[in-house]
């Protein structure tokens, strides 16, 4: 699950804001016009229609986005259209710290080659490289072909990764 971030009393926390499906990238835009800061993580992915491929953005935290605001400021993500409420974790809300932010702008940069593979099984811990100075740990959920389901612990959110 997310972890409370030891943030310091200059920093503002990181808040998980749940949105309607399919407006994460709308609702970041409008936050960002309202000089809210927010992030929305994004993956390309290939989408095959009948007479083509594109490559397109899409969300890598599905219904979700993270907005960068003072406690006493939270309310205003609600004027724009989208945003239905925060996500909660033990009656708090939830915040993410600076270097799981990180972690994912790290992660949206660097489409592949993120992990080193390893005789990946599932329930093992990994390591995941690239990501910034530090290395980040991780524990295989499932293996599928080429792609591989990583839990981030400190997130708590699954990633899936090209392998």
């Amino acid at each position: 699950m997310f972890k409370f971030a030891n943030l310091n009393d200059n920093a503002m926390p990181w808040y998980v804001l749940l949105t309607k499906p399919k407006s994460e990238k709308k609702v970041e835009s409008r936050l960002l016009q309202l000089d809210v800061n927010a992030y929305c993580p994004t993956r390309i992915e290939r989408r095959q229609w009948s007479d083509r491929v594109k490559k397109v953005e899409t969300p890598l935290l599905p219904s979700m986005i993270l907005v960068n605001l003072e406690d006493k400021e939270r309310d205003i993500v609600f004027e724009v259209p989208g945003a239905l409420r925060y996500l909660f974790w033990m009656g708090k809300p939830a915040q993410v710290s600076e270097q799981e932010i990180d972690v994912l702008k790290e992660m949206s940069e660097n489409q592949a080659n993120i992990i080193s593979v390893e005789q990946l099984k599932e329930g093992s811990e990994i390591d995941i490289t690239n990501l910034g100075s530090e290395v980040k740990k991780g524990v295989v959920k499932k293996i599928s072909g080429n792609q591989c389901w990583v839990v981030l612990k400190n997130l708590g959110y699954v990633v899936k990764i090209k392998i």
